[in-house]
């Protein structure tokens, strides 16, 4: 089952402008060149936990980096751990070759391994004759509302989301990895915004997605107004964790570069309230199509020259905006939403945060 995005307005939609640089036509990361996003969403069941049954909160989302085949065309990434409470698949090998060479997906935590399994079979199909990839699935915890335990994403559902994977409609909110999630005390999803730069060297996007389960309501901070002082849910659960960060840039940068934008990741999330607390998981992956790489690990496609390092600052401003912004438009998109055990995560009131917004001017 998809859950429809409903219509709950993004930052921009109520007047708020995180930062100074443009956005891209869609405010997504789609804006990228080539990228594309695929959800599938499960919502099944309702009342009391049965391990195995439901009732099912839980999804699955894929982001396609471009429109080619990934492992013969990986393009440069990176990694960066904000806190390794978690159980992603396949970053290490991220970190030491810095490429990735398939679709980057996102899930409940115990979906991961279901869902690495099919992306080996998805990249498989496409690959016939090579016998060892690497899936990258990263994951956050949505046990507040699903039966986690049922690891209800199978097979199909993954090739759903690559196959119907679109340029045009990423969704957010309560959709595919987002639909269990928990974020600052409200209900939180998936967020997503995009950034442009006219730079010397080129124009290029930078485009933010995130899966938002963490921080604490009292934290919440938008566009610096101090939101948690004032508005918190009648019910205010703590969630620890987690977060996943995906950054992903036309702009021609090496691992290490895209090291270094990944890093900035983190201030967009500090700025927002997030503080990543012992117990969440909060991962940043950097991606560039700007520069592909054979799988003889030869430069394929790209620049004469990466962007030179001094110019690297508007490329850290981008991203730290995008970020902000994609996490506020995970909170405002989600609606309010039951899960087991009438264990209820609550839309955060867009109106009311407005009233907020315009009291601090």
């Amino acid at each position: 089952m998809t859950a429809p995005c409903g219509t709950r307005p993004r930052a921009r939609d109520i007047g708020i402008r995180i930062g100074v640089l443009p956005t891209g036509p869609l405010n997504a990361i789609p804006d990228v060149p080539g990228v594309r996003v695929g959800h599938v969403s499960l919502i099944e069941g309702e009342g009391a936990l049965v391990q195995g049954k439901g009732p099912v909160r839980t999804g699955v989302t894929a982001i396609v980096p471009h429109g080619g085949n990934l492992f013969t065309g990986k393009v440069c990434a990176a990694v960066h751990v904000i806190n390794a409470f978690g159980k992603s698949v396949g970053l290490p090998q991220v970190v030491e070759l810095g490429n990735i060479e398939a679709p980057i997906m996102l899930t409940g935590t115990l979906n991961v391994w279901t869902v690495a399994d099919a992306l080996v079979d998805y990249m498989s199909e496409r690959n016939p004759g090579v016998y060892s990839f690497n899936p990258v699935v990263g994951e956050c915890n949505d046990g507040a509302l699903n039966d986690t335990l049922g690891r209800h994403v199978k097979r199909h559902h993954v090739f759903e989301a690559l196959e119907s994977a679109t340029r045009t409609d990423t969704g957010e909110g309560n959709v595919g990895a987002g639909v269990g999630m928990t974020g600052f005390g409200w209900k939180g999803g998936i967020g997503t915004a995009s950034r442009v730069l006219s730079e010397d060297w080129g124009d290029c996007t930078v485009g933010a997605m995130v899966l938002t389960n963490t921080g604490q309501a009292s934290d919440l901070r938008i566009n610096g107004v101090p939101i948690g002082r004032e508005l918190r849910p009648d019910t205010h659960p703590y969630v620890e964790g987690s977060i996943m960060i995906v950054i992903g840039t036309d702009a021609p940068l090496s691992s290490r570069q895209l090291g270094r934008v990944a890093r900035r990741a983190v201030f967009g999330l500090a700025r927002a309230g997030g503080i990543a607390s012992h117990g969440s998981g909060d991962f940043v992956i950097a991606f560039s199509t700007g520069t592909l790489i054979s799988v003889s690990g030869n430069q394929s496609t790209g620049p004469d020259a990466f962007v030179p390092e001094p110019l690297l600052s508007s490329l850290f401003r981008a991203t730290i905006e995008a970020t902000e912004e994609a996490i506020v438009n995970s909170l405002f998109r989600a609606e309010t939403l039951a899960g087991r055990d009438g264990t209820t995560r609550v839309g955060i009131p867009v109106e009311a945060v407005a009233a907020i917004m315009q009291k601090y001017q």
